[in-house]
């Protein structure tokens, strides 16, 4: 008689398997909670996906653009060398290819744009492409020999100006205001992102990058036959940090200032880290949502077993083996699982392509597309499946265990002992639906406590999700509001004597003039080591102030250094120890130089010393590499006008423009997946609270029941059972918020990278914007059981015994 109990009743049902039958209808009795499970896991399904294949794309991308461009392994910078010398430098051991030019920065006079822009002039041979650093025409024309003004400009500058080829621009270059004239816009591997060395973030709008003939270069600059930078490529198998040791040698005498391979190229390197922040974004944010999902299918599967034991127990009499029976319940979190894994991929699909063209205006690709990989849909889904059977097997086991005829009798009733408050003599001030609700709570401990934990996560997601605003408003404080006090920062194009700072404080407009020294410099502790800049600030500094990690001011020693956190993690190293400072200018020193305390910063890696004492170091009168200003507002265009003219001035960084680079670049980013976790957060936390509700329904409708039938009114049971999702809502927020802490926190360790580090910080909004959207999916939730519990069928739920 095997199945014999559970005949098909007609030819259509013969089709499908009883069991398969049953399953079918769990699912739809369970359709809320599959829905809501559903969508936890399609979350971490669509965070991996979007985040992986977006990764993805970025390195095959980059990968395919180094190759084509034949982007270099090591970088050099010099003063002045002949072109000779790269004869001797492609016979040093290891080296593969070697390509020699000239690269000079100029200020640039932008049509719309007030302030001075920086352009970077990086010459071109004469006939065919480089050897190494290719660029790649995107519009216009090459440059043709022989005509003089003609140059290529970065796609980036173009772009943020409108520039187009034909189009006119003005160029201080040594001294002389010159015409150029664009035939092209180019992208180059050396700036996939527009970045230029001593700062943090891209800008496009201040910062362009120029190609331009040899001969005309050379020739502006009287470095005829001469080069100032080195790129060269590696055999397979070479050392890199040996052939930078013999590349620094030859070139000490000619005035480099110190090789670097392409990690510590900054445009490769900020690219490096946002991959590497986006493969932790695609493990941490699914990993905690797939743990709720998990949890969320054991809690339901747990209570659909209890509730299902005399069916269990028929299933079994009827022939059904344990196998059969584990199988049933397991492909019902299979179904759930696939169902979230598909509706994750089509999701995930759609916000990678999104994320991608907001990476397609910061990174320079000649093509950058989502393309979405089937073996990571695979892994997500395998991820998944193992999650969801990891979360329910111990349900699934208990149901494979139970025997035939522990099954037909009912769970053994709870332990109805008075509650704590009763036993204490404070029962009196408890209500008949107040006792209720704690007695039932005391009388089930665990799910009440599991209850607790999956509402407490719903409140931890919810601040995961939106802490990164509450971190980027305060390092724009901290670095914009407390650091760096200035308004313009100056750099010369070369070191200037110290009178400088008369002659800049007559400036239009200055009202404040500190000056300040930056040198090239090799950091070493041990085997560890980093190329950084080291700068000298005047004692007692007003305009660009460190702290430590409590905002309390930290004051330059006479001697020694100070060393940015993020940099005494790197080197290993802490106040009171020694490190090697190896100098990559002039005379190039080498000294042994205390570490005299540390500063916290959210961007780069940093080292101070008082500018005297930097001036004692590499034994030098009196010099400054800039100036940082403080200038009244309405004479700031009066300022910029005379800097555009004024040839000894590098380039100028307006405080105000850096923040607003910031906002477009960082700042939107984050914001962006932000908006994203938010969403999912706001899923999960209705998913979890609704679940709860549902789960407390189902297993107390026999009891709400029997209350209605003996006398009590709709709105008392379901202020017994709202009051019990009430109670349990109120003790998982002050864990959620604890979790919501420490989830924060673990992400803070995935975006901390050399080039800036997110802090923890968690404002009050955040936590009251958490409580109060689980509240409102409490709400939500509680309205949907208190109209299922005024449409309770007190006849057929009484004569259910399950």
């Amino acid at each position: 008689m095997r199945r014999g109990g559970l005949r098909p009743n007609s030819t259509g049902d013969a089709l499908i398997p009883a069991l398969h039958r049953k399953l079918l209808r769990d699912l739809w009795h369970l359709k809320g909670q599959s829905l809501a499970i559903c969508l936890v896991i399609g979350c971490g399904v669509a965070t991996f996906v979007m985040s992986l294949n977006t990764l993805q794309s970025l390195r095959d991308s980059q990968a395919a653009y180094y190759q084509r461009q034949r982007f270099a392994d090591v970088f050099a910078l010099l003063k002045r060398a002949p072109l000779s010398l790269a004869e001797r430098i492609a016979a040093l051991p290891g080296v593969a290819q070697v390509e020699t030019r000239i690269v000079r920065e100029v200020t640039l006079d932008v049509p719309g744009l007030a302030e001075p822009a920086v352009g970077r002039l990086i010459s071109l041979p004469e006939f065919g492409p480089p050897k190494l650093n290719d660029i790649y025409l995107r519009r216009g024309r090459w440059i043709e020999p022989g005509r003089g003004g003609e140059v290529l400009v970065a796609e980036g500058f173009a772009a943020a100006h409108g520039l187009r080829p034909g189009d006119p621009l003005r160029a201080v270059i040594n001294g002389r205001l010159q015409q150029l004239v664009i035939v092209g816009v180019v992208l180059s591997p050396e700036y996939i992102l527009q970045l230029r060395e001593g700062t943090l973030l891209p800008d496009e709008k201040r910062f362009g990058v120029f190609w331009m003939g040899y001969r005309e270069l050379a020739a502006a600059f009287d470095m005829d036959g001469a080069m100032n930078e080195v790129s060269l490529t590696l055999m397979r198998g070479a050392s890199e940090a040996e052939v930078i040791r013999r590349l620094d040698e030859l070139l000490a005498p000619y005035g480099g200032i110190g090789a670097y391979g392409r990690e510590d190229q900054l445009s490769h390197r900020y690219l490096s880290d946002e991959i590497r922040q986006l493969r932790s974004m695609g493990l941490i944010a699914p990993s905690i949502f797939l743990s709720v999902a998990a949890f969320l299918l054991n809690v339901v599967l747990s209570r659909q077993i209890r509730t299902q034991r005399e069916q269990i127990a028929a299933l079994k009499a009827f022939g059904y083996t344990r196998r059969e029976v584990g199988l049933h319940y397991l492909q019902l979190v299979l179904l759930i699982t696939l169902l979230g894994v598909l509706l994750g991929t089509v999701c995930g699909a759609w916000m990678g392509r999104g994320l991608t063209e907001l990476y397609t205006r910061f990174y320079r690709f000649p093509v950058f597309s989502f393309r979405l990989n089937y073996e990571v849909v695979l892994t997500a889904a395998g991820i998944s499946l193992a999650a969801a059977v990891a979360g329910t097997v111990a349900a699934v086991w208990s149901a494979i265990r139970l025997a035939p005829a522990e099954a037909m009798r009912p769970e053994p009733p709870a332990d109805f002992r008075p509650t704590l408050a009763e036993r204490t003599g404070l029962g009196f001030l408890l209500t008949p639906a107040a006792r209720m609700i704690l007695r039932n709570l005391e009388r089930h401990p665990f799910k009440a406590l599991l209850a607790t934990t999956g509402i407490a996560l719903a409140v931890a997601v919810l601040i995961l999700g939106s802490f990164s605003e509450d971190a980027l408003d305060y390092m724009i404080v901290f670095q914009f509001d407390l650091a760096q006090r200035q308004d313009v920062s100056l750099m010369f194009v070369e070191p200037a004597r110290g009178r400088v700072r008369h002659e800049v404080a007559r400036l239009p407009g200055v009202l404040q003039a500190e000056g300040f020294r930056a040198l090239p410099v090799r950091l070493r502790a041990g085997h560890h080591m980093r190329r950084i800049g080291l700068v000298g600030l005047e004692p007692g500094s007003a305009l660009v102030r460190l702290f430590d990690e409590r905002k309390r001011t930290v004051l330059l020693p006479p001697d020694g250094l100070v060393l940015s956190t993020k940099l005494a993690d790197l080197l290993q190293v802490r106040p009171g120890d020694e490190i090697t400072v190896e100098v990559l200018e002039g005379q190039r020193p080498k000294r042994q130089v205390l570490v005299r305390g540390l500063v916290t910063e959210y961007g780069g890696l940093n080292a101070y010393m008082q500018l005297a004492a930097l001036h004692r170091l590499v034994r030098e009168a009196d010099a400054l590499s800039g100036m940082h200003l403080t200038v009244a507002r309405p004479a700031r265009a009066a300022l910029y006008h005379t800097l555009k003219q004024t040839p000894r001035v590098a380039s100028v960084t307006v405080k105000e423009a850096a923040l607003q680079s910031f906002r477009d670049t960082v700042a939107e980013n984050l914001l962006r997946i932000r908006m994203f976790n938010i969403l999912f957060a706001s899923v999960i936390a209705f998913g979890v609270v609704y679940n709860s509700a549902r789960i407390a329904l189902a297993e107390r409708s026999r009891d709400l029941a029997t209350l209605r039938v003996i006398g009590f009114t709709r709105g008392e049971i379901s202020g017994i059972l709202l009051g019990e999702l009430a109670v349990l809502t109120l003790a998982a927020i002050p864990l959620g918020m604890l979790l919501g802490y420490l989830f924060a926190g673990w992400v803070t360790r995935g975006l901390d990278t050399e080039l800036y580090r997110v802090p923890l910080v968690i404002d009050r909004s955040t936590y009251a914007f958490a409580v109060t959207v689980v509240l409102l999916a409490a709400l939500f939730s509680g309205l949907v059981v208190r109209r299922k519990l005024d449409h309770l069928d007190l006849v057929a739920v009484l004569k259910t015994k399950g």
